[in-house]
């Protein structure tokens, strides 16, 4: 850090004003242990980014700003697009981002103070410094920052002993709660809605977040890897299989993700498990579905939109089928996007209003960050992921969510058994140390 420390001793920055970085980089032969850096430093938030093509890794934390809204974001991005190109806005969205009830957050989204950026051989270091008057007046906070860091030390292999845990709903109260989603559905409320369960774990000791992401690194390939630490003790991760979007300038790439089989670990049973799947009609129609609401919802902010042959996405528990959807954006403007296309149908539901009023009225539980997006703003480039296969980690509990897609025809008992099929990609890292 001796190179940032002596760039801040710059007389232009000092007299800057707004926003400014630092940003210098190193050949880097091997990839570095970002999870193990980040978990080892004092400074809140922190946020943990992995792309599901593994071709990047990034780790963040502290904050020069902080937002409630994309909208806010994207505004800041905006104002500072001359003294910070490169910069970048981190973090989740809840599952509505509608006003919550009883005034729950909508956002946490913030530029960071430091950001390691690993790709390929290249490890990118960025120093954000930022105050409306004069930098000189950051550059002590980022020193006494700098000198707080602290070096890697190795995640260690979870050990944990489970002292209770519960459905929320229950199989009796999930069993109840589709019936009256299925008579909705057959009335012509809805076409469709994704109702959710949370399981709440109890330890012993306290789970560690850090370590608990590592350990779903090695076994849950194909997925966006991502945890977001609010203090030492309260963090949310993911280990999602879907995009919500990625931009690149004007170009947006989007994907319907619904329709689901079991997995298998043996080739030719997950074959026939995936011909079965693309055979489907109700999960044909499940896509679809989703597919022909985020084509309306892109009407009028995007034009030239394609939709792809289905393919099959093999995780390890569970297998999907997605369409991508590529289009053109009449403007480059992320908040927009989220607005049209979070909470998508494979999170949510058809037509979304009363797949939203029927959620909140017959969920047991807050859903919150869980079915939300996470991921980063900036100028040239956004991507966020539907955070999915997640869990919030609070001291000694983890809850863990998981959902599935109610159309017509839906049955309870195999919707159980697909939500414990997802659940099971993070929940057998708690209890079965050889997935570790």
């Amino acid at each position: 850090m001796s190179a940032v420390e002596q760039a801040l001793q710059d007389e232009a920055i000092c007299h800057a004003t707004g926003v400014r970085q630092l940003i210098l980089t190193f050949y880097s032969p091997q990839p570095l242990p970002l999870p193990a850096w980040l978990a080892a430093q004092p400074h809140f938030p922190k946020f943990y980014w992995q792309p599901r093509d593994g071709n990047e890794t990034v780790a963040v934390c502290g904050q020069v700003a902080q937002f409630t809204d994309p909208e806010q974001a994207g505004q800041f991005l905006q104002h500072h697009m001359d003294g910070a190109e490169r910069l970048r806005v981190w973090g989740l969205n809840a599952f509505d981002a509608l006003p919550q009830p009883g005034g729950a957050q909508q956002a946490c989204l913030f530029v960071p103070r430091l950001t390691l950026h690993q790709q390929a051989n290249t490890l990118t270091l960025t120093l954000n410094l930022s105050d409306p008057h004069a930098l000189q007046g950051d550059l002590a906070r980022a020193a006494a920052f700098l000198q707080q860091l602290q070096p890697a030390s190795p995640l260690l292999p979870l050990h944990l002993t489970l002292t209770h845990a519960c459905h929320q709903p229950d199989e009796a109260g999930w069993e109840a709660m589709l019936e009256r989603a299925l008579a909705a559905i057959a009335d012509g409320a809805m076409e469709k809605v994704v109702l959710a369960r949370k399981t709440v774990l109890t330890f012993s000791q306290p789970v560690d977040a850090w370590r608990m992401l590592a350990a779903s690194q090695k076994v849950n390939h194909h997925c966006y890897h991502f945890l977001m630490a609010f203090s030492p003790t309260s963090a949310f991760l993911s280990a999602s299989p879907e995009r919500l979007f990625l931009r690149q300038g004007d170009q947006l790439t989007t994907e319907a993700l619904a329709g689901t089989v079991a997995g298998h670990d043996d080739d030719s049973q997950a074959a026939a498990l995936a011909d079965w799947l693309m055979k489907s009609e109700k999960n044909q129609r499940e896509n679809w579905l989703v597919v022909d609401d985020i084509c309306r919802q892109l009407q009028g902010a995007a034009h030239g939109l394609d939709v792809m042959p289905p393919e099959i996405v093999r995780l390890r528990n569970v297998q999907h089928l997605r369409r991508g959807i590529h289009g053109q954006l009449r403007a480059a403007d992320d908040a927009v996007c989220l607005a049209r296309l979070q909470p998508t149908a494979a999170v949510a539901g058809l037509p979304r209003q009363p797949a939203r009023r029927f959620i909140l009225g017959h969920e047991p539980f807050a859903r919150c960050w869980y079915a939300g997006s996470a991921g980063y703003l900036s100028r040239s480039q956004s991507e966020f992921a539907v955070s999915l296969r997640a869990a919030w980690l609070e001291g000694n509990q983890v809850h863990l969510y998981a959902g599935a897609g109610i159309v017509a025809g839906s049955d309870p008992a195999q919707e159980w058994q697909e939500i414990e099929n997802k659940a099971a990609g993070l929940r057998t890292l708690l209890q079965d140390p050889a997935a570790q």
